[in-house]
C-alpha cells in the first residue's frame, strides 16, 4: 500500500519492536529516509520522508507522552507523528496540550497521528470513553486546524477496519492531521484510504493529506 500510494512524507505510529536499524531498514526498501522516536512506557512512532527530500532538522519526545513524537523538518514544513495515551482521557488532554504549545508557533506544522478521541465535531456516542472532547479541544483552541475538517472527501471514519483485526472499536474518526494556520493554504484535500490489503493491515485506517507544492 506505501509503495502503491508513494507518499513523500508519512508518519507511523505503534511501531512495536522496531528500533533504529529496523526502520532504516523498511525506509530504505521504499526509499525514504527515517527519523523514529523510541517510546519509554509504549510504542516508537516515526516519520518517513522520500528522497531526494532532506530531514533538515529532527527530535523525538519521549518522555512527555505514553507513546512518543517524532517531529522532522523539510524545508518549511515540520511533521509531527504521534499517538495519544490508550487509556485516560485526562492524559490526552494534557499530552494534547503539551503538543499544541510546542508546535502551533512554528509555521508551517502538520501533528498527524492516532489520537485516540473522537472529536466534538463528529457527535460521538457518549457511552464511548474516546468519546471525552478534551485533547480535540485542546488543539482547537490552541488554534490548529483539523484538516478533515477543512478538507475531507468521502467518508471520514477511521476505525473499525475490515479483514477481522479492527473488531475492538465501533465505527469512528481516531486518527487526525492538525495543521497550523501557516500551512492551511496549502491543504488540497483529506482522504482515508480504504480496501484491498488495507482492510487486514492494521485495525486504523490511513489518513491522506495532499498538500499543495511549496518550496519544501
Amino acid at each position: 500500500m506505501v509503495e502503491r500510494e508513494a507518499p513523500d512524507l508519512l508518519a507511523l505510529q505503534e511501531l512495536r519492536g522496531f528500533d533504529r536499524r529496523r526502520i532504516g531498514m523498511l525506509a530504505d526498501s521504499l526509499g525514504m529516509t527515517a527519523h523514529l522516536a523510541p517510546s519509554v512506557f509504549g510504542q516508537a512512532v516515526a516519520v518517513l520522508v522520500r528522497r531526494p527530500r532532506r530531514i533538515e532538522r529532527a527530535r523525538s519526545v519521549t518522555w512527555r507522552l505514553h507513546h512518543a513524537a517524532a517531529a522532522v523538518r523539510v524545508g518549511p514544513l515540520t511533521v509531527v507523528s504521534t499517538h495519544l495515551d490508550p487509556r485516560s482521557a485526562y492524559r490526552r488532554y494534557r499530552e494534547a496540550t503539551w503538543l499544541a504549545a510546542r508546535y502551533r508557533r512554528r509555521g508551517q506544522v502538520l501533528i498527524a497521528g492516532d489520537l485516540n478521541s473522537c472529536s466534538p465535531a463528529d457527535d460521538p456516542d457518549p457511552a464511548e470513553d474516546r468519546s471525552d472532547p478534551r485533547a480535540i479541544d485542546a488543539l482547537d483552541r490552541a488554534g490548529l486546524i483539523d484538516l478533515w475538517r477543512l478538507a475531507g472527501i468521502g467518508p471520514g471514519t477511521t476505525v473499525p477496519t475490515g479483514g477481522g483485526v479492527g473488531d475492538a472499536f465501533g465505527p469512528m474518526r481516531l486518527d487526525y492531521v492538525f495543521g497550523t494556520p501557516a500551512v492551511v493554504p496549502r491543504v488540497r484535500e483529506v482522504r482515508v484510504l480504504r480496501g484491498g490489503e488495507i482492510e487486514y493491515a492494521s485495525d486504523h485506517y490511513p489518513v491522506v493529506v495532499e498538500l499543495m507544492p511549496g518550496n519544501s
